[in-house]
């Protein structure tokens, strides 16, 4: 029964890592083929969202997240593509944001309302969310019936059935997917269709470890202490990685213009080392530290000496 345990916590062990990928594989949550569960909640910007009014009108891309999870930091990028790829094609997109994944003394679990959505509003603008984000009530009511993991996708077709879930968001994936069931919708006139087996719980493992620090920063030195401790030495190796990996992954052309100028400013130093050097072999000891008068119109200079 929903409120035996709480639903936020502040701290971050590996008992729930744990049961975060036992969750997966028990496949909690709503199962392909069944009905969606319904909700209401107020986006960021203040519009009212139910499930309800979707159905038989458009397909809903439900992606669950927040600001500490760095499932969500490494996902949120692509699922910004696609939703400007699909959005209009008969496909809504909607964020839910539910508690934080690795919370800490900069953003750590909400006790208030106002807080969550202060904790929406960074994620939005710091990583560039353009979809609604529906922000959850703080005891997560809408989290809760779809299964509490940090960052799944539901993809609820126009029926109002789950017609592909993706219990670790992979943008790629859930193209794949969306592709499918418009394809069926199209061709057989139907609303619902379960497409691609109807799920995928595989958990891309390599690329969210590229992006651990920057979902943990947010959090603060508590998050990563955590997250660390709780993922043992892959923990500390990959937040030391990512804190490189993810900046070159994200802006590869930044990252190689940063690099070839860093490199210039190297190159420039060196010949400007080399060329003061063959200077100050070309002069005697009595130039150093003396003032120079000029001599003639040649714009030549000669020390000044006593």
């Amino acid at each position: 029964m929903f409120g035996l345990k709480p639903y936020n916590y502040d701290t971050f062990t590996r008992d729930l890592l744990v049961k975060d990928v036992a969750a997966s594989k028990l496949s909690g949550g709503p199962k392909p083929g069944s009905r969606a569960p319904d909700f209401e909640g107020r986006t960021l910007d203040g519009d009212v969202v139910r499930l309800r009014d979707f159905k038989g009108e458009k397909n809903v891309v439900l992606t669950f997240g927040s600001a500490t999870c760095p499932m969500t930091a490494a996902t949120i990028a692509g699922m910004n593509d696609l939703y400007e790829d699909y959005a209009g094609e008969d496909v809504e997109f909607l964020f839910v944001y539910v508690r934080e994944a690795h919370p800490g003394e900069q953003l750590g679990p909400h006790e208030s309302y106002d807080e969550k959505l202060a904790a929406a509003e960074l994620l939005r603008e710091e990583e560039d969310i353009e979809m609604p984000i529906v922000v959850d009530e703080v005891n997560g009511t809408i989290h809760r019936k779809y299964g509490k993991l940090p960052n799944p996708t539901y993809l609820i077709d126009k029926s109002g059935r789950i017609a592909f879930r993706c219990l670790w968001t992979q943008p790629s994936v859930i193209a794949e997917a969306l592709d499918e069931l418009l394809e069926r919708q199209d061709e057989r006139d139907v609303e619902h269709a379960v497409v691609r087996g109807g799920e995928d719980t595989t958990f891309p493992a390599r690329h969210t470890m590229l992006y651990a620090h920057r979902a943990l920063r947010r959090g603060g030195r508590k998050s990563i202490r955590e997250f660390e401790n709780a993922m043992g030495m892959p923990g500390r190796l990959s937040v030391m990685a990512s804190r490189v990996a993810a900046p070159i992954a994200d802006n590869p052309v930044q990252a190689i213009t940063a690099a070839l100028l860093a490199g210039g400013v190297v190159a420039g130093a060196l010949f400007a080392g080399r060329a003061l050097r063959q200077q100050r072999l070309a002069r005697t000891p009595y130039d150093y530290g003396l003032p120079r008068r000029r001599t003639g119109t040649t714009g030549d200079y000669e020390a000044v000496g006593i």
